[in-house]
């Protein structure tokens, strides 16, 4: 059942009466109440963001008038006849009473910057926000509203964790959530969970973490055991700003954090990620690729070795600033870790929806540094895995931009399982149903940037370099001889003349003269438009048939029948 409201808050008693002014708990400031609310009840001197009742947050998020609430189906109450210091029974009327709501969680249809969306709210005022048996339902509802509608479900969490009052019965919506969820898996629909403090033991242990993109507010708390409860078990105290949400963005555990202030745009961005475009994409854009190697001059392999690495070369989020709408950076594998050599998110070219990912070292020493000079961790390729299984399962082309000297070698890497972690990229990427076009824009090296490169369309540009191992790894592994490094370089072939020759790049992309780092604006459009005319040709083909024509062009490299192919001119 469902009804129409204006305001979702129109679902819950009025607040009472209160004073102009009150005192934030952080900064001791004294705030203005009108202002304070007007900004979202965050306060405008420390940023601490306030708790939000349900009802307020779907009137902050849902477009106004868009807002149609969704009434669970019933269920039971209190099942153990639960007793404490005082019935469960009364509990449960006095939460009733004081909210306005019948449990924990709000569930809505309704609009975020136009892109309808299925809302499950939960109400921390409401018991803590438990997950009982009513909770549980509102949550299952939505989820299988979301699905019957064929539109993304947004949870905004709020909970210490389930109810001990109901027993087994809570801890059982742990599985039934889960389900619901991968219900959603299946049919391809997108699911985003918004974090907000707090979000603890079987909400985080369930549907709160098992959605596909995950962002927190500020300050926001997550885990599994609170904190207190830790600290007993282990006896120690627990590092400063545990388990809030910007520790667990540098953990991998969140895609990101955001101020209240800006949820409302940033996931309409992530939400709209579904949306079908016209069949006519990319029409009228120019094709800047390069096909016959004849066409490319042979050049001095130092001197491409020196363009493909120069610092001031577009990296992956300068191409991503230049040339997509709406970038959203999704952060994390999951596991505990992120990587920031690995940089990738959702974005819309020319109004189509595509995944980008792609290496990311820097213009700055500091920059860097910070990279780990675009050398990727496992943590690095296991979030390229996650973000190639996203776009699988909604439906949209990935971009992959590749630029690096190799995948990280050291011991970390080793003991977290870096070759594993790259062979599952290939995996994913060479079994991935929707179109795949890269492009090696700097430097390729070996296997940490094949692990991007297992594509329908692999473009090098012009001054970039794709080998099996650096020059200077291979002088002195088969030169004996750093110094041999020019020698080595001429010897593999590297350069994208020799390497369209050779049939195993699928065309060069331009660059301005000089090369990339003299005019990055037109090297970034020449980039863009290789990709537009690759994804609009691959647009127009029979996608059933995209992963097998993907392995069998991988199937060919390396057999007599490839070769002849190219020496008689046959692509």
């Amino acid at each position: 059942m469902s009804t129409t409201v204006n305001r979702l808050s129109d679902v819950t008693r009025a607040a009472p009466e209160a004073g102009d002014w009150l005192s934030c708990p952080d900064c001791r400031s004294l705030l203005y109440r009108r202002r304070f609310e007007r900004q979202g009840k965050v306060c405008y001197e420390c940023g601490k963001h306030f708790r939000l009742t349900a009802a307020e947050r779907l009137d902050g998020l849902l477009d106004a008038g868009s807002a149609e609430f969704v009434e669970p189906e019933p269920s039971v109450h209190d099942p153990l006849a639960f007793t404490d210091l005082q019935p469960y029974a009364q509990r449960l009327a006095r939460a009733r009473a004081k909210t306005g709501n019948t449990d924990a969680v709000l569930v809505a249809r309704g609009t975020i910057r136009g892109t309808r969306v299925v809302v499950a709210a939960m109400d921390f005022e409401f018991l803590g926000g438990s997950l009982g048996a009513a909770a549980g339902e509102a949550v299952t509802t939505a989820a299988e509203t979301a699905l019957a509608d064929r539109v993304p479900l947004l949870l905004v969490t709020a909970s210490g964790g389930a109810r001990m009052q109901e027993g087994l019965v809570s801890l059982l919506q742990m599985a039934k959530t889960s389900n619901a969820m991968a219900a959603l898996d299946e049919a391809g629909l997108l699911t985003v969970t918004l974090v907000t403090d707090p979000t603890f033991g079987g909400v985080a242990a369930s549907f709160a973490t098992l959605s596909d993109l995950i962002v927190a507010e500020p300050g926001a708390r997550m885990g599994f055991a609170g904190p207190r409860v830790i600290e007993q078990t282990i006896r120690r105290r627990l590092p400063e700003g545990f388990q809030f949400a910007e520790f667990l963005l540098e953990h991998g555990l969140v895609d990101d954090v955001r101020p209240r202030a800006e949820l409302p745009h940033v996931l309409g961005a992530l939400l709209a990620a579904g949306r079908p475009v016209s069949r006519t994409w990319g029409q009228g854009e120019s094709d800047p690729v390069v096909r016959d190697h004849t066409a490319l001059e042979r050049r001095d392999v130092g001197k491409i070795l020196e363009l493909a690495r120069h610092a001031d070369r577009p990296t992956t989020l300068d191409h991503a600033a230049a040339w997509l709408d709406g970038f959203v950076e999704l952060h994390g594998d999951r596991a505990g870790e992120d990587c920031a050599a690995i940089v990738g998110g959702l974005a819309r070219l020319d109004g189509l929806p595509v995944v980008l990912i792609g290496h990311q070292k820097g213009h700055t020493t500091p920059e860097l540094v910070r990279r780990n000079f675009g050398m990727p961790s496992p943590a690095g390729y296991r979030k390229v895995v996650r973000l190639l299984r996203l776009a699988g399962k909604l439906g949209v082309p990935v971009v992959t931009l590749v630029d690096t000297p190799g995948a990280y070698p050291g011991p970390e890497a080793e003991s977290h399982g870096q070759a594993n972690a790259i062979a599952e990229c290939l995996r994913t990427l060479g079994g991935l149903p929707v179109p795949v076009v890269s492009v090696v824009t700097g430097e390729g090296g070996s296997g940490g940037a094949l692990a991007l490169g297992v594509a329908d369309r692999v473009l090098l540009c012009e001054n970039a370099t794709y080998s099996v191992i650096s020059p200077e790894g291979c002088a002195a592994i088969l030169w004996r001889d750093p110094a041999a490094a020019r020698t080595a370089a001429r010897a593999l072939r590297l350069d994208a003349r020799s390497l369209l020759e050779l049939g195993v790049i699928d065309g060069v992309v331009p660059e301005p003269p000089g090369g990339a780092h003299r005019n990055p604006e037109r090297a970034g459009t020449l980039v863009r438009d290789a990709v537009v005319c690759a994804l609009r040709e691959l647009r127009d083909h029979d996608w059933a048939g995209l992963v097998a024509r993907r392995r069998a062009k991988f199937r060919r490299f390396g057999t007599i029948e490839a070769a002849q192919r190219i020496e008689v001119g046959v692509r």
